[in-house]
């Protein structure tokens, strides 16, 4: 769905290229979680990727078509959501009648579902919102749109823990069959429970690519007490119960759950092997 192919990216004024020669493959009906740390590039892909970036050489496509160009026909069929934004001072009632005919898909009742499961009345000023309340807004909005890509940078920054919460049910209760989600992100606890798929990027070097069922077939995500059987073990980092490991998993072991913040430790590392 998404190829990109041996793209260089630099900001103006900057001799230094972001990407250099990078290649990636995004498949459809998955929500994946582009992970990193601070300056490896992830939002920067997600804005190349939706054309608001131009690159300075290499190709990205959207199902065959060149995402630099802003076809009209992928830009009703994606919707991005900015780690920072503005809303307009009008009412939410205002803002769909003047933003909804840009996506033929778009589902009024999806978009009320969303607000009443963020706990947010359905007639609103944007104008009076906070900017946490404005993010719940935007992402139901970005929800009712029903586009097949849906980008998301940073989506939890600046929510309490009961919002993060909400926004894991929003989510989840409102993916399709044909949607594709990419979530960039370093709070990755915020949204471990969502993802199928985990890309880990270090500017042009992918880390890891992997599906989480793969992930959770190879590896073992326990905690461990200080003296027990280490033999398997690939990372560990000590914590107030003990020691919190990754092993190489076997048949006799049942399924774990995921830690993104371990793997992404070990991942940086270059241990997952």
């Amino acid at each position: 769905m998404i190829d990109i192919r041996n793209i260089g990216y630099s900001y103006p004024g900057s001799r230094k290229e972001v990407f250099t020669n990078f290649s990636l493959n995004i498949k459809g009906n998955s929500i994946y979680g582009l992970l990193g740390k601070n300056g490896t590039g992830k939002s920067t892909l997600l804005y190349l990727i939706s054309g608001m970036l131009r690159l300075k050489y290499g190709k990205i496509e959207i199902d065959g078509e060149d995402a630099g160009r802003r076809n009209p026909d992928i830009l009703r069929e994606l919707f991005f959501v900015p780690e920072e934004f503005d809303l307009p001072s009008m009412t939410l009632d205002a803002y769909v009648r003047l933003n909804s005919p840009f996506y033929p898909h778009f589902d009024r009742k999806v978009l009320n579902r969303c607000l009443l499961d963020f706990e947010l009345p359905l007639n609103l000023n944007l104008k009076e919102l906070s900017m946490g309340q404005k993010k719940k807004v935007y992402m139901s909005f970005a929800l009712a749109a029903n586009t097949r890509m849906l980008l998301m940078d940073e989506p939890t920054n600046g929510m309490d823990i009961p919002s993060k919460s909400q926004f894991r049910k929003v989510v989840a209760s409102n993916m399709s069959e044909n949607r594709t989600v990419i979530i960039s992100t370093h709070q990755v606890h915020d949204v471990e429970q969502l993802l199928d798929h985990i890309i880990m990027l270090d500017r042009s070097r992918i880390l890891l690519n992997a599906s989480v069922q793969d992930i959770c077939e190879r590896y073992s995500f326990e905690c461990r007490m200080p003296g027990e059987n280490s033999d398997d073990v690939i990372y560990a980092e000590p914590s107030l119960q003990g020691n919190n490991v990754i092993a190489r998993r076997n048949s006799e072991k049942e399924d774990t759950m995921i830690n993104l913040e371990l793997l992404f430790n070990a991942a940086t590392k270059n241990l997952l092997k």
